[in-house]
């Protein structure tokens, strides 16, 4: 699915099921529009949003500590 996460190797993605979780769909709806999917995989669309959230706010706290980094004496600096 172009590089997507997909859930169990089905053919949906986990930003699908996200969206519609967002959007105020139930689960119970969305396992009756999807009926190939099960209860965990939304346990687990759930917990790879949260995983990937993790990673980001991580990738985001170590950017903006390297941005705020000014070079001590005897420290070289690329910046222009």
């Amino acid at each position: 699915m172009g590089g997507k996460p997909c859930i169990r190797g089905l053919r949906v993605t986990v930003g699908t099921i996200l969206g519609l979780l967002a959007s105020g769909h139930s689960r119970e709806r969305i396992l009756q529009a999807y009926p190939y999917l099960e209860a965990d995989d939304i346990d687990e669309v759930l917990a790879y949003a949260a995983w990937r959230m993790e990673e980001r706010e991580e990738q985001d706290a170590a950017t903006t500590l390297n941005a705020q980094h000014q070079p001590g004496p005897g420290e070289f600096s690329n910046r222009a």
